[in-house]
């Protein structure tokens, strides 16, 4: 596996970064008529070092994602930060997981429903869960098939409670995001559930206007991702 070079984080642009980003999302609440204070930023912090968290969590940032379990704990947990693992889970990576994130974004089949209930009762906590949904039903991605959603929905109720606050989805690339983003909403509205982990850097501001809760930004909070290692 290649390793990754890491280039010293700039504080002051990772600060500017995440006003800009902040006053974007707030900009697109008001045209939609929303409270700004209802949509919350997820800075997506994958193959980035501690240090740019940090940098972060210094211009007061608390939410952050991580695809990688491996990695994550390579970073967290950090005073003051809310840590979601947003990237398909394996079964085996769901113990550590469960002892280190506040929420896992990406629960999408019975197995890893299994695997987390399996982990929460020998650590004796439960982080918040979002259901993903693949929400453009392409085979290529993970999430539970849309034809599927209600009932996987219905059982991840039964299972987990109140831990259960939301979903998460990703819309095709190269397509109109909104009318996916409006079937995420309906399917959520439908079953009560609060939270929308919907928009990345490219759309954020469509999945503001369609009611996302949760965004999910990384290059353009901490800019360009590390490049591997020359052999």
């Amino acid at each position: 596996m290649q390793s990754l070079v890491h280039m010293p984080p700039c504080e002051a642009m990772i600060a500017e970064n995440l006003a800009a980003i902040r006053a974007r999302i707030a900009a697109a609440a008001v045209r939609a008529g929303r409270d700004p204070a209802s949509v919350a930023l997820i800075a997506v912090s994958k193959t980035q070092p501690r240090d740019a968290v940090l940098a972060a969590c210094a211009a007061g940032q608390v939410l952050f994602g991580e695809n990688r379990v491996q990695e994550a704990a390579q970073k967290f947990p950090v005073p003051g930060a809310r840590l979601h693992i947003i990237g398909g889970l394996q079964t085996n990576k769901v113990l550590e997981a469960v002892r280190l994130a506040d929420s896992i974004d990406s629960l999408d089949r019975p197995r890893l429903s299994d695997a987390i209930a399996a982990a929460a009762e020998k650590t004796g906590r439960l982080p918040e869960l979002l259901v993903q949904v693949n929400i453009g039903d392409e085979p290529q991605k993970a999430g539970v098939a849309t034809a599927d959603a209600d009932a996987f929905i219905r059982a991840t109720r039964l299972r987990f409670g109140t831990a259960l606050k939301g979903l998460m989805c990703i819309p095709p690339a190269g397509r109109d995001p909104l009318p996916f983003f409006h079937h995420m909403v309906g399917l959520a509205d439908t079953h009560g559930l609060s939270v929308r982990s919907m928009g990345m850097s490219g759309d954020f501001e469509v999945a503001v206007a369609a009611g996302a809760t949760h965004v999910r930004v990384g290059t353009a909070v901490f800019g360009a991702r590390p490049r591997p290692a020359e052999a």
